[in-house]
């Protein structure tokens, strides 16, 4: 295994930062170089004001949220080329996380507030305001409102992580029922990750510009701050080597965070150690998500460094630690699992620059990749009557 001193990836940084938009918030705006807004009237023809279409829809169907536009877009998996989009909903702008009801309510974090879809008929039937002042709605990498999303067990709470450009966090509750924010908890820089332990007890929340995790008690609502950082802090807003997204271990509750193809951080949430397992991939790591049977599936998004790093890839790890990579072409977010676990959906929104317009599809079992052009900017992904999201 590659191991990079922090030294050394620190130089790589400072090579690279130059031309790559990167994870780094300066509080720019990559949408110069990459376009977040949909062409005119190009969704709207086909989901006019906040509905959707008449048709049902189908388990095992695929929402994406298109993190260029305002909308989500229902996917056929099936489907070949522009047979695989189902239509798309109006949901606010630029969304970015999903989390899916167990009554077909698929809750959508936006840069305005968290919208409530009806996935069976295609509409969006609310549109719940952020309480926290997030600045000017914008787009781009580093707009404010939404991002990490979840829902409590019994389905009763959808829990949004709020990014405030320049600031710390919050972590809105949101009453499903009410359709209505009802607390607010302060938590770390930049949330791209929400989830929720099994018991329902404690929400966590992956924080990318403070190098930590926040966990939050749903009893008392405080919130506890566990550093994690494998390489360290240096280089602060500027560093890579920060935590995006979390899955958490089916048999312990443990969170699992990926970083750099390298190293694996695994947190016990209850005392807050850090423990560091090694990985294979080499690569930028973003999105992971958590099979039921503890199988762990890790998105590459490529180099920092391309001299140094290897390209796009999804890691799919066992619950004893043995790797398989499977290259991608182009840079990919986040990934979601079919109902039987044999299919693995990766995003290629991508967070910053080199995104592209589709999923690729891959069979865990031998492998194969088949690309479905879909979207604008696909972020998130969840199966309709699957496992779970692409939020982690």
């Amino acid at each position: 295994m590659n191991r990079r001193s922090l030294a050394g990836r620190l130089a790589a940084l400072a090579a690279v930062t130059a031309t790559l938009g990167g994870c780094a918030p300066d509080g720019g705006d990559d949408g110069a170089a990459s376009p977040v807004s949909a062409p005119p009237g190009s969704t709207a023809q086909r989901t006019p004001g906040s509905g959707g279409t008449s048709a049902r829809t189908s388990q095992g169907t695929l929402l994406v949220t298109d993190f260029g536009a305002d909308t989500v877009t229902f996917v056929d998996p099936a489907g070949r080329g522009a047979a695989a989009d189902l239509g798309s909903v109006r949901v606010g702008t630029a969304p970015y996380g999903i989390a899916l009801g167990e009554d077909g309510t698929a809750w959508v974090a936006t840069a305005e507030g968290v919208a409530a879809v009806d996935t069976r008929t295609r509409v969006r039937t609310a549109l719940v305001p952020h309480r926290t002042d997030t600045g000017p709605v914008t787009t781009g990498e580093y707009r404010g409102g939404g991002m990490g999303i979840a829902l409590s067990p019994d389905g009763s709470r959808v829990y949004v992580g709020v990014n405030v450009p320049g600031g710390k966090g919050t972590l809105e509750v949101v009453d499903t029922e009410r359709r209505e924010v009802t607390r607010v908890v302060p938590i770390g820089r930049r949330p791209f990750d929400v989830d929720v332990s099994r018991d329902g007890r404690q929400v966590y929340a992956t924080n990318h510009d403070s190098f930590d995790v926040s966990v939050v008690d749903t009893g008392d609502w405080t919130a506890r701050r566990i550093e994690v950082a494998p390489y360290g802090t240096e280089g602060g807003l500027g560093s890579w080597l920060k935590p995006h997204y979390a899955a958490v271990r089916p048999s312990d509750g443990a969170l699992l965070l990926p970083f750099e193809g390298e190293r694996l951080a695994v947190v016990d949430p209850g005392t807050g150690r850090v423990r560091i397992e090694d990985m294979t991939a080499n690569t930028h790591q973003h999105g992971v998500t958590a099979g039921a049977d503890g199988t762990l599936y890790v998105v590459g998004t490529g180099p920092i460094d391309p001299s140094e790093d290897d390209g796009p890839s999804l890691t799919v790890r066992t619950p004893e630690g043995d790797e398989r990579v499977v290259p991608l072409d182009g840079p990919h977010e986040t990934v979601a699992l079919s109902a039987d676990g044999r299919t693995a959906y990766v995003s290629g929104g991508f967070t910053r620059d080199g995104y592209w317009n589709g999923l690729s599809a891959v069979d865990v079992a031998t492998g194969r990749v088949t690309r479905l052009p879909v979207g604008e900017r696909p972020l998130a992904v969840a199966v309709l009557g699957g496992q779970g999201t692409g939020a982690g």
